[in-house]
């Protein structure tokens, strides 16, 4: 196998202009395209900045509801500040900053109740 990276995620979503607007204006993700795909679909494709791997927020997969997706793992350098920043936001965060034996991490949802992890991984000696 030469598979070298993810490239792309397809994330369900019910409202791209939502979506767009909560991984762009709240999350800070860069938008990399918003471009039409057919009379009534449209490409929205997201991306932390400088990230390899991006998202995609799609409407079109029937056996991907909105919120049906868990788990999106999203690394940070600060944790505790973005927490702040969320919350500003209003972002509810879900039990507050958990401790694990490799980090720390808070979990919330998109506006479709997409699951995200938002963790600070501890450096390994």
């Amino acid at each position: 196998m030469t598979i070298n990276r993810i490239q792309l995620l397809s994330l369900p979503v019910t409202d791209q202009d939502r979506a767009r607007d909560f991984y762009v204006d709240v999350l800070g993700f860069d938008l990399l395209g918003d471009n039409p795909m057919g009379p009534e679909r449209r490409w929205v494709q997201v991306a932390p900045k400088g990230a390899d791997t991006s998202i995609t927020l799609v409407t079109w997969f029937d056996t991907m509801p909105p919120g049906s997706v868990k788990g999106l793992v999203l690394e940070t350098d600060d944790l505790d500040g973005d927490v702040a920043d969320l919350t500003r936001r209003g972002v509810r965060i879900q039990g507050g900053v958990q401790e694990a034996p490799w980090g720390r991490f808070v979990t919330f949802d998109d506006p479709d109740g997409n699951g995200i992890v938002l963790q600070a991984t501890t450096a390994h000696a």
